[in-house]
């Protein structure tokens, strides 16, 4: 599908300038001219943009999360990958090569760094939605980041850098968690827990995300009625349900043999919410474990403007805080957990690894939109050592789906989840 380039979004592009470079692939490039900028551009992988980049891992990191969780999962892919890739700036050695392959970036990209840089703008603008996003190191008091890698987080992620007592976990952790409150609305709080923080904590590294949107057209609530929700073949519950049916209006569609799959935009019609509603006899796990970037972004495109009669549950999940320290060793980067890790790049004099990745989410759905925020921290120690039919559509939304809020000009995936039982 096609769609126009918001006057903001060029106007950002206008004033972030030699960003412009890193974004010639959205904007009309020959095919020659993305041949080879691809080579400048693409990293490791079969990847082919840098949004690419973040929606790979976040399916990736996504399996690992249903396979070993039940119930509602919620969470942002472009908060964990954001936060990972500020801490992989300062990666070397075998830490950063175990990195590089599951973020799929390489390291001293000038056109990646640049393309941080102008969605980090994009996610910034406040015109028709609200959606923000935010990043923040918390350092060790007498402890002195290399100047380098502080310059690169504070151009390209808008990192701000503040100094913390750690001596103090108490202290610190109400530091940072009123931070995280602040950029998210006060939805996600006590992300960072006073046991987190010891003496050998030296850095950590925060990321948050916040958005709010109307949808385009929204829903009656004098339609909302409660209707069966089928979490499972042996189990319903009573929902509230709102409804959306025999309206004018288009909503873009399409459906394979396993799936149908709805967009519903939210005003402004740079972000918008996909759900993936398994068909009668298929499987949301079976989906889940195939579903791709490639496979996302071929659905997407087979899309077209239908008359569909929706149903879709009231919802709302706040998650608890995810630990994702061994997802992330299976998806293969140990090194950076243990005594082996190296990053050399961020402090001289001392070593320091990964002792932990948290992250927590929430969102609500109702009748006039969605509001969804999410933060990552990543906390580093010392080491001890040193369509087309003319018939009606029925999109009904009453067992368990997979949704994606995504920021449409470039396809990042902000959020991603799963409803099993809105109750």
């Amino acid at each position: 599908m096609k769609y126009k380039i918001p006057l903001a979004i060029i106007a950002c592009a206008i004033l972030i300038g030699a960003t412009i470079f890193a974004f010639n692939y959205y904007s009309g490039t020959t095919t020659e001219d993305k041949e080879s900028e691809d080579e400048t551009l693409i990293i490791t992988g079969n990847i082919s943009s840098f949004d690419d980049a973040v929606n790979v891992f976040g399916f990736n990191l996504f399996r690992q999360l249903y396979d070993d969780n039940d119930g509602n999962i919620f969470y942002s892919p472009y908060s964990v990958f954001v936060a990972l890739a500020m801490t992989y700036e300062g990666a070397r050695g075998v830490t950063a090569e175990e990195m590089a392959e599951i973020l799929n970036i390489e390291q001293d990209n000038e056109s990646f760094h640049q393309y941080m840089q102008l969605l980090y703008g994009f996610l910034n603008q406040n015109d028709e939605y609200n959606i923000s996003t935010a990043n923040a190191l918390w350092i060790k008091q007498e402890l002195e980041l290399l100047g380098e890698y502080l310059n690169i987080i504070q151009t390209y992620y808008g990192g701000e850098a503040a100094n913390v007592d750690f001596n103090n976990p108490q202290e610190a952790a109400d530091i940072i968690n009123e931070w995280i409150e602040n950029q998210t609305n006060n939805l996600i709080k006590d992300l960072i827990k006073p046991d987190y923080i010891n003496p050998m904590t030296a850095l950590i590294l925060t990321n948050a995300i916040y958005f709010k949107g109307m949808w385009e057209v929204q829903f009656d609530p004098e339609n909302t009625t409660d209707r069966e929700f089928e979490v499972s073949p042996s189990q319903t519950v009573d929902v509230s349900t709102m409804h959306l049916t025999e309206t004018e209006d288009y909503f873009n569609y399409t459906e394979t043999d396993e799936l149908q799959i709805l967009e519903l935009p939210y005003t402004g019609d740079d972000v918008s919410m996909v759900i993936l509603l398994p068909k009668d006899d298929s499987d949301l796990s079976e989906i889940i474990n195939t579903i791709d970037n490639d496979k996302l972004a071929e659905w997407t495109n087979s899309m077209t403007q239908e008359n569909v009669d929706i149903y879709l549950p009231k919802f709302k999940v706040e998650t608890d805080t995810y630990t994702l320290n061994n997802y992330l060793i299976n998806l293969g980067m140990p090194a950076a957990f243990s005594s082996q890790a190296n990053f050399s790049g961020i402090i001289d004099f001392f070593d320091l690894f990964i002792s932990k990745v948290v992250h927590k989410a929430f969102i609500e759905v109702n009748e006039e939109g969605t509001e969804a925020a999410a933060a990552t921290a990543v906390i580093m120690e010392l080491t001890a050592i040193n369509g087309g039919g003319s018939s009606r559509i029925v999109f009904d939304a009453d067992h368990p789906f997979l949704y994606l809020i995504k920021h449409k000009e470039t396809g990042t995936v902000l959020f991603m989840g799963t409803l099993s039982n809105p109750e």
